[in-house]
């Protein structure tokens, strides 16, 4: 492998600027990568070759013109296969939308190519981004790169395997209710699911739309901070998108934040988490007090209601959203159908998978005239409580932390077959999408076998920089995110 792969963004800008590899000789180095260990990995459902060195070609011009770059240009980067790119299959991992080849660009992707950031391929996810383990792919299982009998997490695993692989150095993926965070944490690098609004969802292929929100994968807090100021901003294409200043984030990465107070979610520290897991967190609360923090512990009384929340306020979301897919206007369509009905039954029996079914079932019963009030209208009501809890909690404190998830990576396949065990992996990450506000997960050491722990930090909406501020300061005083997998 290219030694320079495995570098941070920030690294190979460097070298970049400083003309010791051209961006088109960093962009084929990564397809080499790629071509040498994707038949382990499975990361990707489709490489777009030419689309990264038309743009990695453009960035030597400018390099050479002697002009400024624009942030991460020539940085190889994975974006997650349910974010349209013109001209690329934009499948979901689905078998509805196997060969739908997308006529435009999600805001996300715009924003990359103007800042010439070379978009290697469509990272792989659980179906429609509904797991948490990237087995519900209609293509193909993605495997962690610590240990290729175990799950990346879901449900944008693609993405994280991508980066800890060293296939790319950057990567985009969605979180619903955790599934940047959580493939963060079980592939021993960063993500960061930024507030509701932040990022536009415009090109985004929605699964819960009140709970959707794209964010970055990066290898260090200063390229997922990077990421992200290339991607925010204003869309008038996004009802949703928040109109305000974006910031430059790392330059908040390295603030004092002596004095601040830390606050720990008890919800969170419990007997169910793994032994390492929990140790990990008293590491993270003893690294915080040496850099001069105020540790507290705080309740989040409600906090254990929102995997009961979400699960009904998400399923009725993705019952509305997936509607669309009837074989009518794209995607697959069912052969030879008898009639209209006949038609739509048949194409979305056969075109979606059992998770998606499970989810449009529960909340199209959800949604029904008889239980609307008794579950849907209830699980909004229960959403405010939640987030109220966070609002309060923020008085208190300047950010929040907690495990990632309570344990690492497991085989695959050991819960394929029990939902409500899988589910019960985003206990620790849900709060925060219900709520809107950013957070993050930061490699913070390593179980028994071997596998990456990942700490959570959650701040108040708005407050990114703050965020990367404590993960960054975290991140440097140990160092976890300098390992990689052995792959």
């Amino acid at each position: 492998m290219n030694e320079l792969l495995k570098k941070t963004a920030t690294e190979q800008s460097k070298a970049l600027k400083n003309k010791e590899i051209s961006a088109v000789e960093l962009t084929k180095a990564a397809f080499e990568r790629i071509n040498s260990i994707e038949d382990k990995i499975g990361a990707f459902n489709s490489l777009t070759e030419k689309t990264a060195l038309d743009t990695a070609k453009k960035v030597d011009e400018k390099i050479a013109a002697g002009e400024n770059l624009p942030l991460l240009a020539g940085i190889p980067l994975a974006l997650k296969d349910n974010m349209n790119l013109v001209g690329s299959k934009t499948t979901a991992s689905s078998k509805i939308l196997e060969n739908f080849v997308s006529p435009f660009n999600s805001t996300v992707a715009e924003k990359l190519l103007n800042n010439l950031v070379p978009i290697i391929g469509k990272a792989n996810l659980d179906e429609f981004a509904m797991g948490s383990s990237n087995e519900n792919s209609a293509f193909n299982k993605v495997h962690n790169p610590w240990d290729l009998n175990k799950v990346p997490g879901g449900s944008s695993g693609g993405s994280a395997a991508s980066v800890s692989s060293c296939e790319a150095t950057l990567a985009l993926g969605s979180d619903t209710g955790g599934s940047i965070r959580l493939p963060a944490s079980f592939c021993g690098i960063v993500g960061m699911k930024p507030t509701y609004g932040r990022v536009s969802r415009y090109g985004l292929i929605a699964f819960a739309s009140s709970l959707d929100q794209i964010g970055p994968f990066a290898r260090s807090v200063e390229d997922a901070a990077n990421l992200l100021e290339v991607i925010s901003g204003h869309d008038p294409k996004d009802s949703t998108s928040l109109n305000m200043p974006v910031e430059h984030y790392a330059d908040s990465l390295k603030n004092d934040i002596k004095g601040k107070k830390v606050g720990v979610i008890k919800e969170l520290i419990t007997d169910g988490n793994m032994p390492e897991v929990q140790k990990a967190v008293e590491n993270a609360i003893e690294t915080y007090k040496k850099l001069g923090c105020e540790i507290k512990e705080i309740s989040l009384k409600n906090l254990k209601y929102s995997i009961g929340i979400y699960y009904i306020l998400a399923t009725a979301e993705c019952s509305s959203n997936l509607a669309r897919f009837d074989g009518v206007k794209y995607g697959y369509r069912c052969a030879n159908p008898k009639d209209l009905m006949d038609m739509y039954t048949r194409t979305r029996a056969e075109g979606f998978g059992p998770e998606v079914k499970r989810r449009i079932m529960l909340g199209t019963y959800a949604l029904s005239a008889g239980y609307y009030d008794a579950y849907y209208k209830k699980a909004q009501q229960m959403r405010a409580l939640v987030t109220q809890d966070f609002l309060n909690a923020f008085k208190e404190v300047d950010v929040l932390i907690s495990p990632t998830c309570p344990n690492t990576a497991f085989e695959l396949g050991a819960k394929a077959s029990d939902p409500l065990a899988m589910y019960l992996t985003d206990i620790a990450t849900i709060g925060c999408n219900l709520a809107g506000i950013p957070g993050i997960s930061v490699p913070a050491g390593f179980d028994s076998t071997g596998m990456p722990i990942g700490l959570q930090i959650l701040a108040p909406q708005m407050q990114e920089a703050k965020l990367f501020n404590f993960a960054y300061q975290f991140e440097q005083a140990n160092d976890f995110y300098k390992q990689l997998a052995n792959i």
